[in-house]
């Protein structure tokens, strides 16, 4: 199955494939993961660090451990390993082999950066072998143009391919706190325009709206 998570800052929507992730692991124990992103130096500040959140909130961080280099979490009872890499150099994950089981998951982070859905499915090919079930998490936020490649992909009626979409709003304000949900509500006052993109995950297109001999006039660039 492959999840397709989109929304706008503060969905939660990477949190939840983290700790889905670590659930997992804990459950199967034939199941390894690998989580992507597109730049390598980007992993160790952002996928590790939410998977490390993860096992916090789940309180089972006695079961686990990390390194930077490479940038790995181990399930200590097993051995099973999250695996966590940059897409730089495609040809490396080609060579990527697991002792114990298989890649029963294979996580997309910011799945906007990548440059379509040829270079996911090359990793798909290369990854997603040697076992029975497997679970994809792709999650992203829409990019503004409604023709970038990933908000095309989500309309399109594939087998097996669950859209889910999601923002703010749908998470416990404790959970983001006052000073988080302030900011939110200043930039919908200043620029609803923006507001929509970044918080709502809403492609509103390149479109910007400007006053012009007092009225509103709209320009394409």
């Amino acid at each position: 199955s492959s999840y397709w998570l989109k929304g706008g800052r503060g969905s939660t929507k990477s949190s939840f494939a983290a700790i889905e992730i670590i659930l997992g692991i804990i459950k199967d124990p034939r199941a390894n993961a690998i989580a992507i992103r597109k730049i390598d130096n980007t992993v160790r500040d952002s996928i590790m660090q939410t998977l490390l959140w993860a096992i916090d909130m789940l309180d089972v961080g006695d079961f686990f451990r990390h390194t930077k280099s490479p940038a790995e979490i181990i399930y200590m009872p097993t051995g099973q390993k999250i695996i966590m890499k940059g897409l730089d150099d495609p040809r490396k994950l080609k060579s990527i082999r697991i002792k114990k089981g298989y890649f029963k998951f294979l996580w997309f982070e910011e799945a906007d950066e990548f440059a379509g859905m040829e270079e996911i499915r090359n990793v798909e090919q290369s990854v997603l072998r040697g076992g029975d079930k497997f679970v994809e998490f792709i999650t992203y936020n829409p990019p503004n143009d409604p023709a970038a490649w990933v908000n095309k992909e989500s309309l399109l009626d594939v087998p097996s391919r669950y859209i889910h979409e999601s923002n703010y709003k749908d998470v416990p304000d404790h959970w983001l706190g006052k000073r988080w949900l302030d900011d939110a509500e200043l930039l919908r006052a200043l620029d609803p325009l923006k507001y929509d993109h970044e918080y709502m995950g809403v492609a509103v297109g390149r479109a910007e709206q400007i006053i012009f001999h007092g009225k509103w006039q709209e320009l394409e660039y």
